[in-house]
């Protein structure tokens, strides 16, 4: 069973290249963990300000695990640096836990 994490961040406007970019520059230090199957930064387009790190994990232990580690500690630091235009690049998060309930692969029928 996938279970997926899901960290909604709230981003303060003019701040959200920033999030991107520190996302993209520490790509590829989850990978290697245990567990982890997957991860998508989602980047609003209807004017919200709330952007989403997807991640999908074989289990509860194994995100933990992920939580815990040095790596998670090191990817991490300095996350409370302001971005370039000296702002926050966010004032908030929450984490939601959902397992896979159901779904498709899409693709069409041949």
């Amino acid at each position: 069973m996938t279970l997926i994490k899901i960290n909604a961040i709230t981003v303060p406007e003019g701040s959200g290249d920033e999030l991107a970019r520190r996302f993209a520059a520490r790509a590829g230090a989850v990978d290697d963990q245990q567990g982890f199957e997957g991860f998508e930064l989602l980047r609003p387009t209807d004017g919200r300000n709330q952007w989403l790190v997807v991640t999908r994990w074989r289990d509860e232990a194994s995100f933990q695990a992920w939580v815990s580690s040095p790596a998670f500690a090191h990817g991490h630091a300095g996350a409370d640096r302001p971005a370039p235009h000296g702002g926050p690049v966010s004032v908030a998060s929450e984490l939601w836990s959902y397992e896979v309930a159901g779904g498709s692969s899409g693709g069409a029928a041949g």
